[in-house]
């Protein structure tokens, strides 16, 4: 099959478009014929050795979500048959390739009414966005909520979560994404660049902070003194949330009874499921900023690295 490997840790331009074997699935897999391969944050820093570092020689598949067809089955997978439309997490790696094998339990069925693009847009983020929100967040109908970097690839989903569930939505990003939010149900959109949100935002009962962090010295800065800043805009026995590192407590977080935690998803059949469900009734709603052909992932790595996306970035594999 074709794939994307890299062989060293470094920038996007270790990635090579070459030659790699179909892997065998497992009794409790299912391999994937992968028409679509989601980019995230995730497969930039494991790619660069910021996360789970292998020794060399080692030949490493990136791409952590993926919506294809299932092309074999392990014997003990009985949920699934061949040819039935999937989407879902593959772990760490292994999405940025013409077959994949997952577990089982890490797939759902596609959404019916998405193409595989859009369908491989939604596992990682939302899957995110559900955890920060409802899980770690507890986010309930009535309540307020400020998401930073709110036209993101888990911002804007967890926008509409966020409305679906109920809440008073506050969105930070840049002018340009201020019609895209509001037609997602922003109620309040601040321009970060112009505006300082605390000073305008208070009393919220949650900060859902999804700054990416590491991807440029200012990027980390910027995101380092907005988690720092968030906590004055919380109400007595607030949250603060990130899926970028555990915010570390304010000078009166403990005085007033603030909280802060990470999140990040976790993969499940149920949940996958339930999502395509509010997708396909019109609740949930992916948008794909850019999609490149697999060949180009590089370009793809170079575009999550600057930043200020809007929406995911998708690889689409051409047909074997």
């Amino acid at each position: 099959m074709k794939a994307v490997r890299y062989h060293d840790y470094g920038g996007p331009e270790v990635l090579g478009y070459e030659d790699a074997p179909i892997p065998e699935p497992g009794q409790g897999e299912i391999l994937v014929r992968v028409h679509a391969a989601g980019v995230n944050p995730a497969d930039r820093q494991i790619r660069a050795g910021l996360r789970f570092r292998r020794e060399k020689p080692f030949a490493f598949i990136p791409g952590c979500e993926v919506s294809g067809v299932v092309e074999r089955t392990g014997s003990e997978v009985t949920e699934f048959a061949v040819d039935d439309e999937v989407y879902g997490m593959t772990g760490f790696g292994g999405g940025y390739a013409e077959y994949v094998a997952v577990a089982a339990g890490k797939l759902g069925r596609k959404p019916a009414s998405l193409d595989h693009v859009h369908a491989a847009a939604l596992p990682v983020a939302a899957l995110t966005a559900w955890d920060a929100l409802f899980e770690v967040g507890g986010l309930a109908a009535g309540q307020k909520v400020l998401i930073h970097a709110a036209a993101g690839g888990v911002g804007h989903l967890a926008v509409q979560l966020a409305k679906w569930r109920g809440a008073q939505v506050i969105g930070t990003a840049s002018a340009g994404n201020e019609a895209f939010l509001r037609q997602l149900g922003v109620d309040v959109f601040i321009d970060y660049r112009t505006t300082a949100f605390d000073s305008v935002v208070r009393d919220v009962d949650m900060v859902l902070d999804l700054i990416p962090r590491e991807a440029d010295a200012a990027t980390d800065a910027l995101a380092r003194e907005t988690m720092a800043r968030s906590w004055a805009v919380l109400k007595h026995g607030g949250i603060q949330v990130s899926i970028c590192a555990n915010p570390p407590p304010g000078p009166d977080a403990a005085a007033r009874g603030l909280r802060g935690a990470y999140a990040g998803a976790k993969p499940g059949r149920d949940l996958l499921n339930r999502i395509a469900g509010l997708v396909d009734d019109g609740t949930l709603k992916p948008t794909v900023g850019t999609i490149l052909p697999l060949r180009e992932a590089r370009q793809a790595h170079e575009l999550i690295q600057r930043g200020h996306t809007r929406g995911k970035i998708v690889l689409q594999i051409e047909a074997p």
